[in-house]
Protein backbone atom coordinates (compact mmCIF):
# COMPACT_ATOMS: atom_id res chain seq x y z
CA UNK A 1 0.00 0.00 0.00
CA UNK A 2 2.11 2.65 -1.52
CA UNK A 3 2.11 6.46 -0.57
CA UNK A 4 1.39 9.33 -2.75
CA UNK A 5 4.54 10.31 -4.48
CA UNK A 6 6.99 12.16 -1.49
CA UNK A 7 7.52 15.26 -3.55
CA UNK A 8 3.62 15.27 -3.49
CA UNK A 9 3.16 15.22 0.23
CA UNK A 10 5.62 17.84 0.14
CA UNK A 11 4.10 20.09 -1.91
CA UNK A 12 0.77 19.80 0.05
CA UNK A 13 2.27 20.58 3.00
CA UNK A 14 4.07 23.20 1.58
CA UNK A 15 0.92 24.84 0.51
CA UNK A 16 -0.42 23.91 4.20
CA UNK A 17 2.17 25.84 5.89
CA UNK A 18 2.36 28.65 3.82
CA UNK A 19 -1.61 29.64 4.72
CA UNK A 20 -0.90 28.93 8.21
CA UNK A 21 2.69 30.07 9.24
CA UNK A 22 2.46 32.94 6.17
CA UNK A 23 5.41 35.40 7.60
CA UNK A 24 6.25 33.45 11.04
CA UNK A 25 4.96 32.35 13.87
CA UNK A 26 4.40 35.62 15.80
CA UNK A 27 3.35 33.05 19.29
CA UNK A 28 5.86 30.62 19.27
CA UNK A 29 8.07 33.89 19.13
CA UNK A 30 7.60 34.44 22.55
CA UNK A 31 9.57 30.89 23.93
CA UNK A 32 13.39 31.23 23.77
CA UNK A 33 14.15 29.90 20.55
CA UNK A 34 16.82 27.22 22.11
CA UNK A 35 14.07 25.70 24.34
CA UNK A 36 13.70 22.12 24.18
CA UNK A 37 10.46 20.03 24.88
CA UNK A 38 8.66 16.87 24.47
CA UNK A 39 4.88 15.92 23.29
CA UNK A 40 2.99 13.13 22.80
CA UNK A 41 -0.31 12.96 20.04
CA UNK A 42 -3.09 10.87 21.60
CA UNK A 43 -6.13 9.49 19.95
CA UNK A 44 -9.49 10.60 21.73
CA UNK A 45 -11.87 8.10 20.32
CA UNK A 46 -11.36 4.94 18.49
CA UNK A 47 -10.20 5.08 14.65
CA UNK A 48 -8.24 3.76 11.73
CA UNK A 49 -4.80 5.80 11.50
CA UNK A 50 -3.76 7.13 8.08
CA UNK A 51 -1.65 10.45 7.47
CA UNK A 52 1.59 9.55 8.77
CA UNK A 53 3.97 10.59 6.28
CA UNK A 54 2.29 14.14 5.90
CA UNK A 55 2.27 14.24 10.06
CA UNK A 56 6.25 13.59 9.31
CA UNK A 57 6.84 16.20 6.35
CA UNK A 58 5.07 18.74 8.26
CA UNK A 59 7.64 18.94 11.05
CA UNK A 60 10.64 18.33 9.20
CA UNK A 61 9.70 21.37 7.05
CA UNK A 62 9.21 23.35 10.12
CA UNK A 63 12.23 21.66 11.92
CA UNK A 64 14.51 18.66 10.22
CA UNK A 65 15.87 18.43 13.61
CA UNK A 66 13.14 17.41 15.31
CA UNK A 67 12.33 13.74 16.25
CA UNK A 68 9.27 11.54 16.11
CA UNK A 69 8.95 7.94 17.23
CA UNK A 70 5.56 6.60 15.73
CA UNK A 71 4.17 3.21 17.82
CA UNK A 72 1.41 2.84 15.41
CA UNK A 73 1.65 2.59 11.27
CA UNK A 74 -1.40 4.10 8.30
CA UNK A 75 -4.18 1.66 8.87
CA UNK A 76 -3.60 0.03 12.27
CA UNK A 77 -6.58 0.46 14.48
CA UNK A 78 -6.52 2.48 17.46
CA UNK A 79 -8.63 2.97 20.63
CA UNK A 80 -9.66 6.21 22.49
CA UNK A 81 -6.45 7.64 24.98
CA UNK A 82 -3.52 5.68 22.71
CA UNK A 83 -0.40 7.35 22.47
CA UNK A 84 -0.01 7.17 18.75
CA UNK A 85 3.76 9.38 19.23
CA UNK A 86 6.26 10.93 20.56
CA UNK A 87 7.75 13.97 19.60
CA UNK A 88 11.05 15.43 20.85
CA UNK A 89 12.88 18.50 20.12
CA UNK A 90 12.52 22.60 19.40
CA UNK A 91 9.85 23.69 21.28
CA UNK A 92 9.24 26.50 18.85
CA UNK A 93 9.23 24.13 16.06
CA UNK A 94 6.81 21.97 17.29
CA UNK A 95 4.45 24.66 18.33
CA UNK A 96 4.26 25.89 14.62
CA UNK A 97 3.67 22.46 13.23
CA UNK A 98 1.40 21.21 15.44
CA UNK A 99 -1.73 22.55 13.66
CA UNK A 100 -0.86 21.81 10.27
CA UNK A 101 0.63 18.59 11.39
CA UNK A 102 -2.56 17.15 13.01
CA UNK A 103 -4.94 18.76 10.54
CA UNK A 104 -3.34 16.34 8.04
CA UNK A 105 -3.63 13.31 10.32
CA UNK A 106 -6.89 13.88 11.60
CA UNK A 107 -8.87 14.14 8.33
CA UNK A 108 -7.28 10.80 6.61
CA UNK A 109 -7.65 9.57 9.66
CA UNK A 110 -11.31 10.58 9.21
CA UNK A 111 -11.28 9.34 5.45
CA UNK A 112 -9.62 5.85 6.66
CA UNK A 113 -11.92 5.47 9.76
CA UNK A 114 -14.98 6.23 7.65
CA UNK A 115 -14.12 3.67 5.19
CA UNK A 116 -13.51 1.01 7.50
CA UNK A 117 -17.32 1.74 9.09
CA UNK A 118 -18.62 0.52 5.48
CA UNK A 119 -15.95 -2.34 4.93
CA UNK A 120 -16.80 -3.75 8.38
CA UNK A 121 -20.37 -4.31 7.65
CA UNK A 122 -20.13 -6.33 4.24
CA UNK A 123 -17.07 -8.39 5.04
CA UNK A 124 -19.18 -11.18 5.07
CA UNK A 125 -19.79 -10.78 1.40
CA UNK A 126 -17.17 -10.52 -1.67
CA UNK A 127 -18.34 -7.42 -2.26
CA UNK A 128 -15.76 -4.07 -1.94
CA UNK A 129 -16.24 -0.63 -1.25
CA UNK A 130 -15.54 2.05 -3.82
CA UNK A 131 -14.36 5.25 -3.40
CA UNK A 132 -15.24 8.71 -6.08
CA UNK A 133 -13.73 11.87 -6.88
CA UNK A 134 -15.71 13.66 -4.01
CA UNK A 135 -12.76 15.00 -2.67
CA UNK A 136 -11.34 17.55 -1.00
CA UNK A 137 -9.77 19.86 -3.43
CA UNK A 138 -5.72 19.42 -3.38
CA UNK A 139 -6.14 15.87 -1.17
CA UNK A 140 -6.97 13.44 -4.07
CA UNK A 141 -4.38 11.02 -3.90
CA UNK A 142 -4.20 11.55 -0.24
CA UNK A 143 -7.70 10.64 0.12
CA UNK A 144 -6.90 7.96 -2.23
CA UNK A 145 -4.58 6.64 0.17
CA UNK A 146 -6.70 6.79 3.38
CA UNK A 147 -9.38 5.00 1.63
CA UNK A 148 -7.06 2.25 0.69
CA UNK A 149 -5.84 2.07 4.80
CA UNK A 150 -9.26 1.82 5.55
CA UNK A 151 -9.31 -1.49 3.30
CA UNK A 152 -11.53 0.23 0.34
CA UNK A 153 -10.86 0.18 -3.24
CA UNK A 154 -10.08 3.15 -5.38
CA UNK A 155 -12.12 4.06 -8.15
CA UNK A 156 -10.67 6.10 -11.17
CA UNK A 157 -8.19 8.55 -9.92
CA UNK A 158 -9.24 11.35 -12.17
CA UNK A 159 -11.15 11.92 -15.15
CA UNK A 160 -7.78 10.82 -17.16
CA UNK A 161 -7.52 6.85 -16.07
CA UNK A 162 -11.35 5.22 -16.82
CA UNK A 163 -13.67 6.37 -19.33
CA UNK A 164 -17.05 6.50 -17.36
CA UNK A 165 -20.14 7.10 -19.95
CA UNK A 166 -22.88 9.03 -17.67
CA UNK A 167 -26.33 10.03 -19.06
CA UNK A 168 -25.48 13.24 -20.59
CA UNK A 169 -22.41 11.29 -22.30
CA UNK A 170 -25.10 9.21 -23.36
CA UNK A 171 -27.26 11.84 -24.76
CA UNK A 172 -24.60 13.50 -26.83
CA UNK A 173 -23.22 10.31 -28.35
CA UNK A 174 -26.26 9.16 -28.99
CA UNK A 175 -26.60 5.72 -27.36
CA UNK A 176 -24.71 3.56 -24.61
CA UNK A 177 -23.51 1.62 -27.96
CA UNK A 178 -22.24 4.65 -29.73
CA UNK A 179 -20.47 6.19 -26.97
CA UNK A 180 -18.47 2.95 -26.01
CA UNK A 181 -17.49 2.36 -29.53
CA UNK A 182 -16.12 5.72 -29.64
CA UNK A 183 -14.42 5.26 -26.34
CA UNK A 184 -12.76 2.12 -27.85
CA UNK A 185 -11.14 3.95 -31.00
CA UNK A 186 -10.67 7.08 -28.90
CA UNK A 187 -8.74 5.05 -25.87
CA UNK A 188 -8.01 1.65 -26.26
CA UNK A 189 -5.79 0.69 -23.43
CA UNK A 190 -7.83 2.19 -20.67
CA UNK A 191 -11.42 0.72 -19.33
CA UNK A 192 -14.88 1.48 -19.96
CA UNK A 193 -17.58 2.10 -17.24
CA UNK A 194 -20.98 2.19 -18.03
CA UNK A 195 -23.60 4.21 -15.88
CA UNK A 196 -27.13 2.65 -16.34
CA UNK A 197 -30.63 3.62 -14.77
CA UNK A 198 -32.31 0.53 -15.34
CA UNK A 199 -32.71 -3.14 -16.79
CA UNK A 200 -32.85 -1.48 -20.57
CA UNK A 201 -29.92 0.50 -20.29
CA UNK A 202 -27.94 -2.71 -18.37
CA UNK A 203 -28.73 -4.94 -21.60
CA UNK A 204 -27.51 -2.39 -23.93
CA UNK A 205 -24.20 -2.00 -21.89
CA UNK A 206 -23.86 -5.37 -21.73
CA UNK A 207 -23.94 -5.67 -25.08
CA UNK A 208 -21.86 -3.30 -26.13
CA UNK A 209 -19.24 -5.54 -23.66
CA UNK A 210 -18.72 -2.90 -21.15
CA UNK A 211 -15.73 -3.48 -18.91
CA UNK A 212 -17.80 -2.17 -15.98
CA UNK A 213 -21.45 -1.44 -15.49
CA UNK A 214 -22.58 0.93 -13.18
CA UNK A 215 -26.18 0.14 -11.13
CA UNK A 216 -27.25 3.63 -10.19
CA UNK A 217 -30.05 4.25 -7.47
CA UNK A 218 -31.70 0.66 -8.77
CA UNK A 219 -34.22 -1.13 -6.06
CA UNK A 220 -33.05 -3.46 -4.27
CA UNK A 221 -34.96 -5.74 -6.26
CA UNK A 222 -33.53 -4.67 -9.69
CA UNK A 223 -29.90 -5.27 -8.38
CA UNK A 224 -30.78 -8.59 -7.82
CA UNK A 225 -32.28 -9.48 -11.26
CA UNK A 226 -29.01 -7.28 -12.57
CA UNK A 227 -26.94 -9.29 -10.48
CA UNK A 228 -28.90 -12.34 -12.00
CA UNK A 229 -28.98 -11.75 -15.44
CA UNK A 230 -25.26 -10.70 -15.44
CA UNK A 231 -23.96 -13.66 -14.30
CA UNK A 232 -20.41 -12.75 -13.11
CA UNK A 233 -20.28 -12.13 -16.77
CA UNK A 234 -19.28 -8.33 -16.10
CA UNK A 235 -18.64 -6.33 -12.52
CA UNK A 236 -21.13 -4.65 -11.48
CA UNK A 237 -20.72 -1.49 -9.28
CA UNK A 238 -23.99 -0.29 -7.17
CA UNK A 239 -23.90 3.35 -6.42
CA UNK A 240 -26.50 5.91 -4.87
CA UNK A 241 -28.63 5.65 -1.70
CA UNK A 242 -25.83 4.09 0.12
CA UNK A 243 -25.26 4.69 3.80
CA UNK A 244 -24.18 2.55 6.68
CA UNK A 245 -27.89 1.46 6.94
CA UNK A 246 -28.49 0.47 3.72
CA UNK A 247 -24.38 -1.12 2.50
CA UNK A 248 -25.17 -4.75 4.31
CA UNK A 249 -28.34 -5.40 2.10
CA UNK A 250 -26.76 -3.82 -1.69
CA UNK A 251 -23.49 -5.93 -0.31
CA UNK A 252 -25.64 -9.17 -0.13
CA UNK A 253 -27.47 -8.70 -3.71
CA UNK A 254 -24.31 -10.06 -5.35
CA UNK A 255 -23.03 -6.73 -6.46
CA UNK A 256 -19.27 -6.48 -6.92
CA UNK A 257 -18.76 -3.11 -6.20
CA UNK A 258 -20.53 -0.24 -4.23
CA UNK A 259 -18.97 2.89 -4.20
CA UNK A 260 -19.45 5.62 -1.56
CA UNK A 261 -19.03 8.99 -1.94
CA UNK A 262 -19.41 10.34 1.64
CA UNK A 263 -16.20 8.57 2.92
CA UNK A 264 -14.20 11.21 1.25
CA UNK A 265 -16.67 13.98 0.99
CA UNK A 266 -18.58 13.99 4.38
CA UNK A 267 -15.52 14.14 6.71
CA UNK A 268 -15.42 14.26 10.07
CA UNK A 269 -11.93 14.45 11.54
CA UNK A 270 -10.56 12.35 14.16
CA UNK A 271 -10.40 13.92 17.32
CA UNK A 272 -6.67 13.71 18.46
CA UNK A 273 -4.73 15.96 20.65
CA UNK A 274 -0.88 16.51 20.79
CA UNK A 275 -0.05 17.11 24.51
CA UNK A 276 3.25 19.33 25.48
CA UNK A 277 5.42 18.21 28.35
CA UNK A 278 5.03 21.87 29.95
CA UNK A 279 7.77 21.03 32.69
CA UNK A 280 10.25 20.66 29.79
CA UNK A 281 10.32 24.02 28.50
CA UNK A 282 13.41 25.89 29.44
CA UNK A 283 14.39 29.43 28.37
Amino acid sequence: MNTPNPAEIAESVSLALAEDVGSGDVTADLIAPETISRATVITREDAIICGIAWFDEVFRQVNPSIQITWHFQDGDPVKANDILCHIKGNARGMLTAERSALNFLQTLSGTATATRRYVDLIAHTSCRILDTRKTLPGLRNAQKYAVRCGGGVNHRIGLYDRVLVKENHIMAAGSITAAVAQARRLHPNIKVEVETEGLKELAEATAAKADIIMLDDYPMELLREAVKITAGRIPLEASGGVNLETVKTIAETGVDFISVGSITKHVRAVDLSMRFELQDFKA
